[in-house]
């Protein structure tokens, strides 16, 4: 079963390409690809809408784009690396990056 997928389930779907997270892990991207996007929650903020409900929201998030060649130590797979304010700055930047390595 070479054409197998490394992940099982429903997972959603964003361009085309899986979208999973898991607690404070999120990974963006095809693992038949040469790169995915990888991304961290490292701090979140509570902040308070307007009808007063309290939200967690990420505060501070490590980006990567690493690559999928497991032959290659982890420090090697990075190919990319930097920390946003917020998931949206780091999506942006994350999703830029990975059209770039991908086209390379």
């Amino acid at each position: 079963m070479a054409n197998a997928p490394l992940v099982e389930g429903k997972y959603l779907m964003f361009r085309d390409k899986p979208f999973v997270r898991e607690n404070n892990t999120i990974c963006y991207g095809d693992m038949t690809d040469d790169y995915i996007l990888f991304m961290m929650i490292l701090k979140n903020k509570t902040v308070v809408g307007a009808n007063g409900a309290k939200s967690e929201v990420p505060e501070k998030v490590l980006v990567q784009i690493l690559s999928t060649d497991t032959k290659k130590n982890p420090v090697e797979r990075i190919a990319k690396q930097t920390e946003k304010n917020s998931l949206y700055d780091a999506m942006d930047i994350g999703l830029i990056w990975l059209e770039r390595a991908l086209r390379a």
